[in-house]
């Protein structure tokens, strides 16, 4: 792990190290030593490991992030602290307040507070973007982007949350027990094809019945399991609308849909449409 670890810190901080070591040799500010440090507003990596001439930034992306210890439990609690943010902003009063008051809405109609939610896993580059007169920190990779790609999709797939392929199987079996197989493209810049996948969560009125005060869920917290997934209340209210029949239907269709049969594709997504809407 730690040898995984030294790879990607010297692809990711090799370019710019490179660019000040030229820097520091023109200036004759500092001779060139065979390691180099890189600071960053109150932090520092040492750079070891391989030499960058022999690295290729596809390294980072062989690197298998399921081999690294804890990433499937990391992977599991990332994706529930997004599923309790949706809660609780369908819970939280003053929120629920704010979709009653008229004035939200004045010229432009009904308003009402909501949130999407996009996920991919991969590396980073975490940083300080911007000038002496704002500086913002901020995360650069592809994977970044696609995880703003995922949550731009939802509007077009009228889904909640869009998780990327890769964040699927990073996942323990009962969590991607819970998800849906929603569709399988490719992105732009990419020719290589990925499914994507949904967590089926509505938003209902009776959250505030499964609400638990601040140090019981952090008790929660400390105690995950992966059973978690079939017993949380909010989990379980959330997902009360999809039936074993509904995925059946969906599967059936998504699988016809795929293979470019589209009149039974649409005849069975039609049948499992009404098996939601009758479940709800």
């Amino acid at each position: 792990v730690i040898e995984k670890l030294q790879q990607a810190e010297a692809v990711i901080f090799s370019r710019r190290t490179t660019k000040l070591r030229r820097r520091r040799s023109r200036r004759s500010i500092m001779s060139t030593t065979k390691t180099s440090t890189l600071h960053a507003r109150g932090s520092s990596a040492t750079l070891t490991g391989a030499p960058a001439d022999k690295m290729s930034g596809s390294h980072l992306d062989t690197i298998d992030l399921s081999s690294l210890p804890g990433m499937q439990k990391f992977t599991d609690r990332a994706l529930l602290g997004l599923l309790k943010t949706f809660v609780g902003i369908h819970r939280d009063k003053t929120i629920l307040e704010w979709n009653d008051d008229i004035r939200l809405g004045l010229g432009v109609g009904a308003a009402s507070i909501n949130l999407l939610f996009g996920m991919d896993a991969g590396w980073a580059v975490e940083g300080a973007v911007g000038s002496e007169y704002k500086i913002d920190a901020t995360y650069l990779s592809p994977h970044v982007n696609m995880a703003s790609r995922m949550m731009s999709a939802t509007k077009q797939y009228g889904v909640h949350f869009l998780l990327s392929e890769r964040v699927q199987k990073l996942l323990s079996e009962n969590a991607k027990g819970t998800l849906r197989h929603l569709d399988t493209v490719t992105v732009k810049g990419s020719s290589v094809q990925q499914k994507i996948f949904t967590y089926d969560a509505k938003a209902r009125h009776d959250f505030f019945l499964y609400s638990r005060t601040e140090s019981q869920a952090d008790l929660d917290s400390e105690r995950y399991s992966t059973s978690i997934w079939q017993t949380d209340q909010d989990l379980c209210a959330m997902r009360s609308h999809v039936s074993d029949e509904f995925i059946a239907a969906f599967t059936r269709g998504r699988d016809e849909y795929l293979a470019g049969n589209w009149p039974q594709a649409i005849e069975l997504l039609l049948q499992a449409d009404d098996l939601m809407f009758q479940a709800q």
